[in-house]
């Protein structure tokens, strides 16, 4: 009964994002926001669902915790295209929520299965992410990509990004691949970076606003967040 009402929420979020792909392909509106965040409440009531199944585990808050701010991320990166005034703020705001999220799901999967291990399955982590941000930083130019002032908040937000897939994989390297949850959050994380990698080319490059870059992004990115919340349930 529990995974079918897991599996309910996710066909839910699928068909909602189905109509919101189709709403914000002919343009941006307030409509449009309000749809996306009826998609981003079934996979945070996931999440939700599932730790009331398996309670008790420290992880469950934090990644909660860290969908709540992929959600309200959600809604500052479709405004500043309603308010295009505001660029700047709303896109500022989106970037700090999705970052702290990130930082969030670490933080969980840390206290749940870190478990006072040798400190090189934090250590390697953290440096991975940084050279991976270093290296996405050099590849501003080869990509056609233009981040002007916000080079700093891009490195930083892809530090974030990065530590989540790269801690997932240590701690599944440490419990042996034992844990479908620190699995399934690294798939999840993976997703992250490819729907972020997309994103990146529509906010700061030119001619990459068709609508098959506008789905690939929302499919890699809701996929990553449902495949985390759902990760909940396999404790």
């Amino acid at each position: 009964m529990y995974l079918g009402i897991c599996i309910t929420f996710i066909v839910c979020g699928a068909l909602t994002l189905v109509v919101y792909l189709l709403e914000k392909v002919k343009r941006y509106s307030v409509r449009a926001v309000l749809i996306k965040t009826v998609v981003s409440s079934f996979f945070l009531s996931l999440a939700i669902f599932c730790s009331y199944v398996n309670q008790g585990h420290a992880i469950n808050t934090f990644v909660t915790f860290g969908l709540i701010l992929g959600l309200l991320g959600d809604i500052w990166l479709d405004l500043k295209y309603v308010y295009p005034k505001d660029d700047k703020v709303y896109t500022y705001a989106g970037f700090l929520c999705f970052g702290v999220g990130h930082i969030m799901f670490v933080i969980g999967m840390l206290l749940q299965y870190f478990r006072d291990a040798h400190f090189l399955y934090i250590l390697i982590p953290i440096v991975g992410a940084l050279i991976a941000s270093l290296i996405n930083l050099f590849l501003e130019k080869p990509m056609k990509l233009n981040f002007g002032e916000m080079r700093l908040t891009v490195c930083i937000y892809a530090f974030c990004l990065f530590m989540t897939p790269f801690t997932a994989l240590s701690l599944a390297i440490l419990t042996g691949w034992s844990k479908p949850t620190l699995v399934m959050i690294f798939v999840g994380g993976i997703l992250f970076a490819i729907s972020d990698l997309v994103l990146s080319g529509t906010y700061f490059g030119e001619g990459k606003e068709r609508p098959i870059d506008l789905i690939l992004n929302y499919l890699t990115y809701y996929g990553a967040q449902f495949v985390i919340a759902f990760s909940l349930f396999f404790f």
